[in-house]
């Protein structure tokens, strides 16, 4: 690697009037160097990539492109010096074809210059074909997966001449089988000489992939270290401050009586065949399986969203026909979904009001409202569940993914459900929020809720499960036992045998 970084950041500081975003943030990215950036949410990641993008202007500090000084970044002079951000939620015009897409992106603005077809289509399949799509140009860019939008970032950045590539959380909605694909164009990127930082709260992407690492924590750069020095431990530690020894709490669960039982349940439209299993008052129920396999489509039906076409949902004995979310609601189910910022909270509003939008009935009967009452509620499950917010005020939208996870959570405990259904609650916050999340998990468990928690992390499932159903294609193929090792899991998610698991 080249003496001279290709990005540096020397002193960097910024402030948002009281609060101190970044303080004195020093980072350097070499060509062909994947330099992974890491924190806790609210540590200074995005702040950080925003002044890189000119999206903000640092109060203090320099900015080194290949060792000159840049006085000034903003977005265009960005794009001048190769700078090129893909985030997580692409910015594309969905009404679009991909290589209209890519022109805008590529092709000088005028209002006089003659567009040429043939070139313009000639340089999008040439991308395209650089990356490895399976998708041509012409296709409509809402048609595409979110995995396919990203490769359309990735060529916009490829065709710009970008030399410093910063991915922000890009395999958060991504497939195993997604994730080694982009795996393999990161490294391609690099052995291309390109500098790549790589954003991620999943430690295991960061040894797969980085030659180094900085660490953020309170807007502070704690420290860069070459990844093959670092343990998963000792990273976990510089990211939060402490050592967290006890990301997955031990159970607690000693045995109760069948809270939840479901009877050969089929859902068409969620694609579920004769599903049945059985959850008691104070159990974790872990539901593992590959990405299509059914789980988020289990939840929904159990929650009324898509009503089941045949089976028995049973709450404390008593058979229920969940025909929609009102009727779950009321015999003690909640849902805690997976896109917490499309379906968890309103951004827009207050913390209060995300706290009690579940329960307004029970809050404000007859339609009328008492701000007293709504401000007691809210302080309560902001101080039980430890969420981190400038008051109950404070807009959901305002707070980190990890207090918006815990807020989202709260407007469901409000309901005082008797069954929590728990999608990937843990997904895309930071290490030490998880840890909180967990122990708030089995708090819950321990006061007598059953839990079904789906996750598609692994070790999650492994830690918290007292029991763990593995769903293939629709169907619950089988129920291991808490303490299961990953490969049983993993078979049976995979449909293997019991030749196929002991070759």
């Amino acid at each position: 690697m080249s003496a001279v970084p290709i990005l540096a950041f020397r002193q960097i500081e910024k402030s948002f009037g009281a609060i101190r975003a970044l303080r004195g943030v020093n980072f350097e990215l070499q060509a062909g160097e994947v330099h992974a950036l890491l924190g806790e949410n609210g540590a200074g990641k995005s702040t950080l990539i925003k002044v890189a993008t000119g999206a903000h202007a640092p109060d203090a500090g320099t900015i080194e492109v290949a060792g000159e000084v840049v006085r000034r970044i903003d977005p265009l002079s960005a794009r001048k010096h190769g700078i090129a951000c893909i985030y997580q939620q692409p910015a594309l015009f969905p009404d679009l074809t991909v290589e209209e897409n890519l022109a805008l992106r590529l092709e000088p603005s005028s209002s006089w210059r003659r567009v040429d077809w043939s070139t313009r289509r000639q340089r999008a399949e040439t991308l395209l074909s650089r990356i490895g799509a399976h998708f041509g140009p012409d296709r409509e860019v809402r048609t595409l997966s979110m995995p396919e939008q990203q490769l359309v970032e990735i060529a916009c950045a490829l065709g710009a001449g970008a030399r410093i590539v910063i991915m922000d959380e890009p395999t958060a909605s991504l497939t195993r089988q997604e994730q080694e694909r982009l795996f393999s164009l990161v490294r391609a990127l690099r052995a291309q000489s390109v500098g790549v930082i790589y954003i991620s709260h999943r430690l295991e992407e960061i040894f797969a992939l980085a030659d180094r690492v900085t660490v953020l924590r309170d807007g502070a750069s704690i420290g860069t270290h070459v990844v093959t020095s670092m343990s998963e431990s000792r990273l976990i530690e510089l990211m939060v401050g402490r050592e967290v020894a006890h990301l997955y709490p031990p159970t607690e669960f000693s045995g109760g009586a069948i809270r939840l039982d479901v009877r050969e349940l089929v859902c068409k439209a969620g694609g579920l065949k004769k599903v049945s299993f059985t959850v008691k008052a104070g159990e974790i129920l872990g539901l593992s399986g590959l990405v299509g396999a059914g789980r988020t489509e289990l939840a929904r039906t159990l929650f009324g969203i898509t009503p089941a076409d045949a089976g028995e949902i049973r709450v404390d004995g008593q058979l229920l026909s969940v025909r929609n979310p009102r009727v779950a609601v009321a015999a003690g189910i909640a849902y805690v979904p997976e896109d917490r910022r499309r379906h968890g909270v309103v951004l827009e509003m207050p913390v209060s009001h995300n706290l009690t939008l579940a329960a307004r009935r029970r809050y404000f009967p007859w339609g009328i409202l008492r701000p007293r009452v709504e401000r007691e509620a809210a302080g309560h499950f902001v101080e039980s569940l430890g969420i981190k917010t400038a008051g109950i005020g404070a807009p959901a939208g305002s707070l980190s993914g990890g207090n918006q996870q815990k807020v989202s959570l709260g407007r469901w405990l409000a309901t005082e459900p008797k069954i929590l259904i728990l999608d990937e609650p843990t997904q895309g916050v930071d290490v030490g929020a998880k840890g909180e999340l967990h122990r708030i998990i089995r708090r819950l468990a321990a006061k007598g809720l059953a839990v079904i928690l789906i996750s598609s992390d692994l070790p999650e499932i492994l830690g918290m499960s007292d029991r763990i159903g593995v769903m293939r294609e629709g169907r619950l193929v089988t129920v291991l036992p808490g303490g299961s090792s990953a490969a049983a899991v993993m078979a049976a998610a995979l449909g293997k045998t019991e030749e196929e698991k002991s070759a």
